[in-house]
Formats: structure tokens, C-alpha cells, sequence
């Protein structure tokens, strides 16, 4: 007993000790910056910063009470179902590190401030990648969200021209302001036709009062290189080695920005970083949207049409009628209704877990990359099922009594989408045993 009596109170002083030990700048400081600092920084999502000493050590307790319930960093994915390489959730250990930290009194240790100015650079840079972005194409100029508390659908013409093509190794979207903005869409178009002026119409154009402006944009429509997005919580893409796509030397990009309602004018300018590698690209990177807005969106079963006071499940069954693909990311998406999401690939008596979000939450989302790409064989079944909850019981919804809510294909908020994005490449022979964890 007495042996026993001693252990523990060894073994209690030992972790005393090393709770003793742990200091801002040799054991927390990495994992904020790698956890939390996407969204706690200068124009990010959150509302306050997390870059130095004193702006994490002030919020101490209050850190210490989220993650503790792991209510942050944000990550609503099921890790039992499916493993993602861009986890921002943190592990048991990471969190007791923090506890352990605040609990002894938050010991500053030896000040070393080149990881804060690393990060501010990158914020100076607008990006989250991890390096200065070898171009950045932005807005033609900064867009005034009027403090009206209405939503808007905005599309900006960025046109580019560059000296030659460049490798595509990863890209992020970027802005000044992030907690003005519901969603973004991106899509890279060549325009190799000189005789196509890419700067000699409107710049930008509002969808809910504008569509027919749309015309002077179909030339720049014909072809597209890539198709990305950004939704709250998501970061930038980016590719293991020889794969990637080739950014074309001449064409605009089209950036379509839904502004959230907001209570007072704000200002946003937006665009994308892209990061180029001197590699070449041995294989294409592809995208393909299924459901509300991309393929299948007629196949959601049953119609994707929410009534007030009730919670129901719609589903989508699509078969890959392409070639073996080899999934690097996916992308689910659903509105405020949104309460489960889960895709899954059927092959024969065989299951393919692809996703899985058992309490959906807008606010945080994420583009998931998978630690080994997925292979989908031809033939497969995709299947996608959402469950909404349309009740007064669901705290996420914005309409108070609940209203009879539907789908248009918009994207507006106030309706309800069932999409997900797959980004692939042609299956080859040894991507099962390919990881890709940068």
C-alpha cells in the first residue's frame, strides 16, 4: 500500500512538473498557429486574433473551456468513418498540453518571435499556405457591402495575362474579410483568341439585378481550366507531386462572391493565390460537382422541397459512368437546415465510406483531403443522403417560425442544397498506397 501510495505521489509530481515546464513559445504557440490561426488572424472568419503571447495568454480560461469540450478548433467531420489529412482537430494530448499550460499560470518561456513574423508575413500575403503566393489575382476594386441585412450575389471578372503557362501546385481563395462572405465560387477560364478583348466589358455583375450582363461574359465561357470554391473554415488545395493543372497564359477568372446580409457597410476585395511548381504535371487534377447545381440535381429523391415542422432525408444515387478516378479531396455542402450528411461509393456487395458529417454546422465547413486517395472503379454508385431539419427545435434555423424552404439551384442561403464535390485524377495503378500529408 505504502509502495503503491509513493508511485502515485511520484507520478503526481512528475506531471505536476511537467506541467511546470510547458511554455507559450516551445509548446503552445505550434499549436495555435497550426490549428487556429487560419480563421483567429487579421480579416479572418473568427472574431479576434490568436498570433502572439498576449492575445492567446488573455483569452486563456476561455481557450481552455473550448477546447476542452472540443467545441474548437472546429472539425465536424466522423474521423471513425473516414481519415482526413487536414484534421484540425486536436488530439488528447494536445489538449491537456493546453490545460496544463493555462492551469500553470501560462508561462511565457523564452520569447522567440520568429514564428509570429513568419505568420504575419503570410497574413500580409493573404494566405494560409505556408509561402508567398507566386501570383495573386484580385477584384479590379474593393466591393461595398451595404449595411442593409440583405444577401447578394455578386460575379467579378479578373481577367490575366501572363508570360507563359505555369504548374498549378495549390490555390486558396483570399480576402480582406471573411465574415462578410457566405460562400465562393471560382472558375479558371482560358481565352486564347486575341481578337477577345478580357478587359473591355463590366467588371462585375449582380446577379439579382443583372443576369442579362451575362451575355458579354459568354466568349470568356466557352472553355474552363479549374473550378474551386471556398466555404467558412475551408483552406487552400493543394496536390502531392506530378499531379496539379496547368494555369493557362491568357483568360479571366470569374469569381462569384455570395455576400451574407449585413448590419453595417463593410468592404471586401477578393481574389485567389496560386502557387506554381517548376514540375511538371503528369496528371490532370479534375473536378465534378454532383447534386443541387452540378450533375444529378434532377436524381435528388425526393425533391429536394422542405416543409415547415418537419425533418426529412433526401438522397442522391449516381453512377461514375467515367473512368477509374482517384479521389484526392471532397467537398460536401448543405445550408442552415443541414443536420447529417454522408456519401458513400457502393461496388458490388462492397462499401466505400467517402464522408461522413453526423451534426452539419454551416458555420464550420472544410474541403476534406483524404490521407490516401479513394478509388472509385467505373461503375460504382455514388450515393449522397442529407438530412434537414426544418423545426423550430433546430437552433441553426434562420426562419423563426420555420417556413416552407426549397431548392433553385441559386445557392441562395435561404434555400437548401445536397452537393458534393469530388477532386480527382485518373486512377493509375499503386494510388491505394500513395499518402499525401503535407
Amino acid at each position: 500500500m505504502n509502495k503503491f501510495y509513493l508511485l502515485s505521489l511520484i507520478l503526481l509530481l512528475c506531471i505536476q512538473v511537467k506541467a511546470q515546464k510547458l511554455t507559450f513559445y516551445n509548446d503552445i504557440q505550434p499549436l495555435v498557429h497550426g490549428k487556429c490561426t487560419s480563421c483567429h488572424r487579421p480579416g479572418g472568419g473568427a472574431p479576434f486574433n490568436l498570433i502572439t503571447y498576449e492575445d492567446v495568454s488573455k483569452r486563456a480560461d476561455f481557450i481552455k473551456k473550448v477546447v476542452s469540450s472540443r467545441y474548437m478548433p472546429p472539425w465536424r467531420a466522423d474521423d471513425h468513418y473516414t481519415e482526413f489529412s487536414n484534421n484540425r482537430s486536436l488530439t488528447d494530448l494536445e489538449i491537456k498540453k493546453i490545460t496544463d499550460w493555462v492551469d500553470a499560470g501560462v508561462p511565457k518561456g523564452k520569447e522567440n518571435l520568429k514564428a509570429e513574423k513568419d505568420l504575419l508575413a503570410q497574413i500580409k500575403a493573404g494566405t494560409t499556405y505556408g509561402r508567398t503566393p507566386d501570383l495573386t489575382l484580385k477584384m479590379k476594386s474593393t466591393y461595398k457591402v451595404k449595411g442593409d441585412r440583405i444577401e447578394r450575389f455578386m460575379v467579378f471578372k479578373i481577367p490575366f495575362e501572363l508570360a507563359e503557362q505555369a504548374n498549378v501546385e495549390a490555390i486558396e481563395f483570399t480576402t480582406n474579410n471573411k465574415r462578410v462572405i457566405h460562400h465562393v465560387n471560382f472558375a479558371v477560364h482560358p481565352v486564347e483568341d486575341k481578337g477577345i478583348d478580357i478587359y473591355n466589358t463590366v467588371d462585375s455583375i449582380d446577379l439579382g439585378t443583372s443576369r442579362y450582363q451575362y451575355e458579354q461574359w459568354l466568349p470568356y465561357k466557352k472553355e474552363m481550366t479549374y473550378y474551386g470554391g471556398w466555404i467558412p473554415g475551408a483552406s487552400y488545395e493543394s496536390y502531392p507531386q506530378g499531379m496539379g493543372w496547368v494555369m493557362p497564359k491568357r483568360g479571366v477568372v470569374l469569381l462569384t462572391v455570395h455576400f451574407s446580409p449585413s448590419a453595417k457597410e463593410e468592404e471586401s476585395i477578393s481574389g485567389i493565390n496560386l502557387f506554381f511548381k517548376k514540375t511538371p504535371i503528369n496528371r490532370k487534377v479534375k473536378v465534378i460537382s454532383l447534386g443541387s447545381g452540378g450533375i444529378g440535381e434532377r436524381d435528388i429523391y425526393p425533391p429536394l422541397v422542405l416543409f415547415a415542422g418537419e425533418v426529412q432525408t433526401h438522397r442522391l444515387r449516381i453512377a461514375n459512368s467515367r473512368e477509374d478516378i482517384s479521389l484526392l479531396y471532397v467537398w460536401p455542402h448543405m445550408h442552415y437546415l443541414g443536420k447529417n450528411f454522408k456519401a458513400f461509393a457502393t461496388r458490388e456487395q462492397d462499401t466505400i465510406p467517402l464522408v461522413h458529417i453526423p451534426a452539419w454546422d454551416f458555420r464550420w465547413q472544410e474541403i476534406y483531403r483524404y490521407k490516401k486517395p479513394v478509388i472509385l472503379k467505373r461503375g460504382d454508385v455514388v450515393n449522397v443522403y442529407g438530412t434537414y431539419d426544418n423545426t423550430a427545435n433546430n437552433p441553426l434555423n434562420p426562419n423563426n417560425p420555420p417556413k416552407f424552404v426549397e431548392s433553385s439551384g441559386d445557392m441562395r442561403s435561404d434555400q437548401e442544397m445536397l452537393t458534393l464535390l469530388l477532386v480527382y485524377v485518373p486512377y493509375q495503378p499503386g494510388d491505394e498506397t500513395l499518402v499525401y500529408d503535407p
